[in-house]
């Protein structure tokens, strides 16, 4: 793959704070191929402009904008990172053009001549009329560098109020343009806006202003609607203006800029207000005079510092470091930070959009952002209560600024939990924030208009569109798509509840939520068997359970399941997880199911395969749940085998969407050595991959942790011999937040090839369970037992 040196000689080089360039370690086209759907374009860490390459391949949803082949149908400024779904923006575009262009308005493409290249912050492209595309950006503008060819006539530049990013995927879910304007001021640069709907969160209509300049003058610029409405011709000067708007759909507006010059760069701002503000974010950001190279120098210096310089080793295994700042890079790319831009209500709290979504980031990703940037994790907890205050409820997604859609529960109560639990107070209004809990677990969300074609039975926008059922039986039936799944995650939303009802003391509420929490244990079916063992969460009725094949009920919205098998939600109450290894049918039982998910052709109906699947995230923590019945051993070899089987560098190097850096979250979490039970102080410890690791925690504290005995990379000898946490002996295999990153500490690792058994306090908690039960007893037995016979089993089980 390309790096920056190769990529970028003209640039010069600037100073940056950082003596060590992590950015060198960034691929930018790892994931954007084999659904991964990585945006490869370039970005500021939050940041609202996402600018990038879009192409179109008819049939082929583009969700990112970008395509190994295809046509340049433009280079926008706004994307999303990582998604399925349906594509989302693909807004203020532009696309480099060459010769007399009749009719610019008529969706107009250009081949590519070679493969795009790129590094953070520069992005190359070169059309087949050998157009070169240069682009950087900041984090409210951007910047084109256009090269044509020295012989060309007629250099043009299109702008496409009408452009975004389609999709072929026939479910109702396409963006829709509704009308624009394009305006080309006296001193020739243009302010323009476009309408547009839709979109995978199914929004309405939402505005994008934007503001552009060129760095020379045109020959010629006129403005359309889809045919010539105005001329603006002259040689060193603009003689006049023109403008056009459209109010319809159908209309499209822009304009054609025409050059005799061969070199030609444009600076555009965006907002979400006003087209001064647009203007006024371009000026404060990438104002007149600033050289390209400089705002790619800038891109660079700021994920340095606020980003890649967060997590340091001594590794100098490229494959690993490059695994590593890659997997910081995407991670980090989402959600948006909005904060001023706002268009809904005024506020002086932070505004954070494009949460896409906390169905795939409540298992690890905001655990892993509060490590490593607390002041913004603090303000999107800040943002989410705002949104509630203002909207009425916490999204569990959100793109341009509209709540939707909500694919299980209501998870950004788990999100809010998870914060409480681990002590963010900060300027966080609390009882704000328990009161937008509490409305997502109290009432149901009034349907959409018109209701969501895939779940038309109640609302997909935010809440939870089932809490009928959920009130009134503690299950949740057929009448509601995606029932089984819904009730897994209602339970764990209700056990945020508890959480945050606990800490605020609020009685009452707190045994109310820790019951409801419980109501997954209404959708186990104890009798319901595949191949060999019994009871799984299923879907039912008023009188009875629902017949299906947990190794095949996987489904989508409409389905009692939603992206995952009965075999995969059946884990998902951790919460709850002593009850859950009692049903199972006890510790050992309960062992042997969670080898069977990683034995090939332990599936019939694919004997070439494993049950567990790591493209999707209600599966993430399923390797690390051995530490339930103390055989943390298996959490780090399975673990381990998908990390490093599943994942790679290369452009197909994710197992599934990287859904706003969700994948590459669970990636990092490996490489640490630890994995977050979200809404519990809990944290289970499995074994690092590096000799030296240093975290930075921010405010002067850190997180160092080191192994010895290991082979530096995590492919070989990474079984725990023993473990020091902060100068002491450790038998837990878990440990809290305050043990280790509230004030900071250390996490020394001995590690060997074989497994022991080190671990000999008690197993992680499970807070939701009753705190006598059979099965209590029955760990602790099975802890001595494997005390014992650890050696033996070893033997016969670790070598499959």
């Amino acid at each position: 793959m390309f790096k920056a040196s190769s990529l970028v000689p003209l640039l010069a080089l600037g100073a940056v704070a950082q003596t060590t360039d992590y950015t060198q370690y960034v691929n930018i086209f790892t994931g954007t191929q084999g659904g991964g759907n990585d945006f490869p374009g370039v970005a500021r860490p939050f940041g609202m402009v996402k600018l990038g390459a879009d192409l179109l391949v008819s049939g082929t949803d583009s969700y990112s904008g970008y395509l190994p082949n295809g046509n340049f149908s433009g280079f926008s400024m706004m994307h999303e990172q990582g998604t399925g779904g349906a594509p989302k923006y693909g807004t203020v575009a532009q696309l480099p053009l060459v010769g007399n262009i009749s009719n610019p308005l008529s969706n107009i493409t250009v081949g590519r001549a070679v493969t795009d290249q790129g590094s953070v912050g520069y992005y190359r492209a070169q059309t087949s009329q050998n157009v070169v595309v240069e682009l950087a950006a900041a984090t409210r503008a951007g910047m084109y560098q256009y090269t044509f060819p020295a012989s060309s006539t007629g250099n043009n530049v299109l702008i496409d109020i009408s452009h975004v990013l389609p999709s072929f995927r026939g479910q109702g879910l396409g963006q829709g343009y509704s009308g624009g304007h394009f305006t080309i001021k006296d001193d020739g640069h243009y302010e323009a806006s476009g309408i547009y709907n839709n979109g995978w969160n199914r929004s309405p209509d939402w505005t994008i202003y934007s503001c552009g300049y060129f760095n020379v003058t045109p020959s010629a610029a006129r403005v359309y609607t889809n045919t010539v409405t105005g001329t603006v011709a002259g040689g060193s000067k603009l003689q006049s203006s023109g403008s056009a708007t459209s109010s319809s759909w159908a209309t499209a507006v822009g304009g054609l800029y025409t050059f005799n010059t061969s070199v030609v760069s444009s600076r555009v701002g965006i907002s979400w207000i006003s087209n001064a503000q647009a203007c006024q974010n371009l000026e404060n950001e990438i104002p007149a005079g600033t050289t390209f190279s400089s705002v790619v120098e800038g891109t660079k210096t700021t994920w340095n510092n606020q980003i890649l310089s967060k997590i340091t080793t001594t590794s100098t295994n490229t494959s690993n470091l490059e695994l590593l700042y890659t997997s910081l890079y995407f991670m980090n790319l989402l959600p948006t930070n909005q904060t001023g831009e706002n268009p809904g209500w005024t506020s002086t709290e932070p505004y954070y959009s494009d949460i896409f979504t906390f169905w795939d980031l409540f298992r690890c990703s905001t655990a892993l952002l509060q490590v490593l940037d607390p002041v913004v994790y603090e303000e999107h907890i800040r943002s989410l209560i705002d949104i509630y205050r203002h909207d009425g409820w916490m999204p569990d997604a959100r793109s341009s600024n509209y709540n939707g859609r909500v694919q299980g529960g209501s998870n950004a109560d788990n999100v809010l939990a998870d914060a409480y639990v681990k002590g963010v107070r900060g300027q966080v209004n609390w009882e704000d924030g328990y009161a937008a809990m509490v409305k997502d677990a109290e009432i149901q969300p009034p349907n959409t208009i018109p209701p969501d074609p895939m779940a038309p039975e109640a609302s997909t926008a935010q809440g939870r569109g089932a809490l009928p059922d959920w009130l009134a039986y503690g299950f949740i039936t057929p009448a509601f798509t995606r029932a089984a799944s819904r009730a897994v995650e209602y339970a764990y939303n209700d056990f945020g509840l508890y959480q945050v009802a606990k800490g605020l003391g609020k009685g009452d509420d707190e045994a109310k939520y820790l019951n409801r929490s419980r109501n997954w244990r209404n959708h186990w079916n104890p009798d319901l068997e595949s191949i060999g063992y019994s009871g799984f969460i299923v879907p039912r009725n008023l009188t009875s359970f629902i017949a299906t094949d947990p190794l095949t009920d996987s489904g989508y919205w409409g389905d009692p399941y939603y992206e995952a098998s009965s075999w995969d939600y059946s884990w998902g109450d951790i919460h709850d997880m002593a009850k859950l290894i009692e049903w199972m049918g006890g510790a050992d039982t309960f062992y042997n199911r969670l080898e069977t998910m990683f034995t090939v052709g332990a599936n019939p109906n694919s004997p070439t395969s494993i049950i567990f699947d790591s493209t999707n995230e209600p599966t993430f923590n399923v390797p690390y749940l051995y530490n339930f019945v103390n055989r943390q051993d298996r959490s780090v070899y399975q673990s381990r085998k998908v990390a490093k089987g599943d994942y790679n560098i290369g452009v197909s190097g994710l197992p599934g969407n990287s859904d706003a850096g969700a994948m590459q979250t669970w990636l990092l979490w490996n490489m640490i050595g630890l994995y977050p039970v979200t809404g519990q102080s809990t944290f289970l410890i499995h074994s690092p991959w590096y000799e030296s690791m240093t975290i930075d925690l921010s405010n002067g504290k850190n997180l160092q942790i080191t192994s010895t005995g290991g082979d530096g990379n995590g492919d070989t000898d990474y079984y725990v011999q023993s473990l020091n946490v902060n100068g002491q002996q450790w038998t837990k295999n878990w440990l809290t937040w305050d043990d280790v990153f509230a004030n900071g500490g250390t996490m020394e690792f001995v590690l060997g090839p074989n497994p022991v058994q080190w671990a000999t306090g008690p197993v992680p908690p499970s807070p939701a369970t009753e705190p006598i039960t059979c099965v209590c007893s029955h760990l602790v037995l099975y802890q001595l037992r494997t005390t014992l016979t650890f050696n033996r089993i070893a033997t016969t089980v670790f070598e499959t």
